[in-house]
């Protein structure tokens, strides 16, 4: 399973309602998430708005495209693309800026 990690920025005065707006994800999208091969998926907010996501996937592209496939998520992106500055009218799930990994800690072998 690969990790990826991405960010994008939220703008400084819609940082609460995005906030609420996780709290309720509504479970077809969790469904279609899953389904499309996201896993341990997480995503954090800085008081000014930077967001950085965590995901593993076998491969981020597929999982992305299989994502793009659904009804669900065009809704979803529909409501969250307001929400971002710098991604210039696209969905936020086709702005992620990658960041490159450059240390991960390995559990102990006994």
């Amino acid at each position: 399973m690969n990790r990826y990690c991405f960010c994008l920025q939220v703008k400084p005065d819609r940082l609460d309602e995005y906030v609420e707006r996780h709290r309720d994800v509504w479970p077809d999208m969790q469904a279609a998430l899953r389904d499309s091969g996201w896993h341990n998926y997480s995503l954090f907010l800085r008081d000014d708005g930077l967001l950085i996501g965590y995901v593993e996937a076998d491969d981020l592209e597929a999982a992305q495209q299989a994502m793009a496939a659904t009804e669900v998520n065009e809704r979803w992106q529909a409501q969250m693309t307001d929400f971002f500055t710098g991604i210039d009218g696209r969905p936020p799930d086709e702005s992620f800026l990658l960041l490159r990994e450059i240390f991960h800690l390995t559990p102990a072998k006994d």
